[in-house]
């Protein structure tokens, strides 16, 4: 299982790769940065296949039972997930490249906590042990860019774009538990039919506010729009694949694996950008990989709430559901007998 976990992990970490590279490509040799164009193209395509398939279902899992009973819960969700993206991308317009990695990774103690509260998680000291390692192999990774010369120059505003990444990876951690919650007991396929329902909306509307003027100069040839189909996969196999592994594992161990997508994509830039290679990359691989495999050996135990039965589409969370062991209260029953034989029974 835990070897499972691992490559369904890299799985989810190359295609974050693929969409990096693909937006620095058209940054760097085409001078295009449209992060909103991109996301779009992506909810988009979630729409036309998932929101599609909801809206062939009958019953209470149709698309218009869906909508009249949880529309702005999903209006929320998709307000989350659009707004994260983009708070990340603009973010590298402000602040380092350094300052982004180690701020976004503020993104798992919040999914943690929220797993705590929302999902009823229950951590064991391995587990923030594993996290810790994680974070190690995450400050290896930036010390070997600030090595190697990757550390850009100072932004045009670094507070603005380190609260950026703050609020990005607050609401990715929102959106990645809202998903966890959802696909194990509800269905993948409504998560993903409303999130590209209403992110298509909002990212939409987004678009025609803040980057019609970015459309409009772009300088359109087959390489250019072989990019953004190449973005656009890589995203779609993203976005569908990951409430798969989720079910199977849970958010926080997701995000854990997908810590080593900058490591992919340092690879892929040593030939397209010719970064200079250091081996704390390699170091920094293998610390990351420790710990999400520590993490991954321990299950997490679930606190069910004892009056509700245990939902049978619930996943596996690392492995394995465990119930919390709860003190419940035992029913106390007192007789008492009168004078004409009658039994009085009550309880408290």
């Amino acid at each position: 299982h835990i070897l499972k976990t691992i490559i369904l992990g890299q799985m989810l970490s190359l295609f974050i790769c693929g969409t990096a590279v693909t937006s620095q490509y058209l940054a760097e040799k085409y001078q295009v940065n449209t992060p909103m164009f991109q996301s779009f193209i992506n909810y988009s395509l979630l729409l036309l296949v998932y929101t599609t398939m909801l809206a062939f279902r009958t019953g209470s899992d149709s698309l218009w039972q869906i909508l009249k009973q949880r529309w702005w819960k999903y209006i929320f969700l998709g307000l989350a997930d659009v707004e994260a993206n983009y708070m990340i991308v603009k973010a590298y317009q402000y602040t380092t490249l350094t300052s982004v990695q180690l701020l976004d990774c503020f993104g798992i103690p919040v999914l943690m906590a929220l797993s705590w509260f929302i999902l009823r998680a229950r951590y064991r000291l391995i587990h923030f042990l594993a996290v810790a390692v994680c974070l190690l192999g995450v400050g290896t990774m930036v010390g070997a860019d600030i090595l190697a010369g990757r550390q850009d120059s100072e932004g045009s505003d670094v507070v603005i774009g380190d609260v950026l990444v703050l609020l990005g990876a607050s609401l990715y951690a929102i959106s990645n538990v809202s998903e966890e919650y959802i696909v194990k007991n509800l269905s993948r396929v409504e998560f993903l039919g409303m999130v590209g329902l209403f992110g298509t909306i909002i990212s939409g509307l987004q678009l025609a506010i803040v980057e019609r003027r970015e459309i409009m100069a772009i300088q359109w040839n087959w390489k250019i729009g072989l990019l953004f189909t190449v973005f656009a996969l890589c995203m779609f196999g993203l976005y569908s694949f990951m409430p798969v592994v989720i079910k199977v594992t849970s958010a926080t161990s997701v995000n854990l694996g997908i810590l080593t997508a900058d490591l992919y994509s340092l690879f892929f830039g040593l030939f397209l950008f010719f970064y200079k290679f250091s081996g704390l990359y390699i170091l920094s691989f293998v610390i990351i990989m420790v710990g999400f495999i520590l993490y991954c050996s321990t299950p997490t135990r679930t606190a069910e709430p004892t009056a509700l039965p245990q939902p049978t589409s619930s996943g596996l969370d690392n492995a394995a559901l465990k119930l919390e062991e709860n003190d419940s209260e035992t029913l106390a029953i007192t007789v008492q007998f009168t004078r004409g034989e009658t039994v009085v029974v009550s309880t408290d």
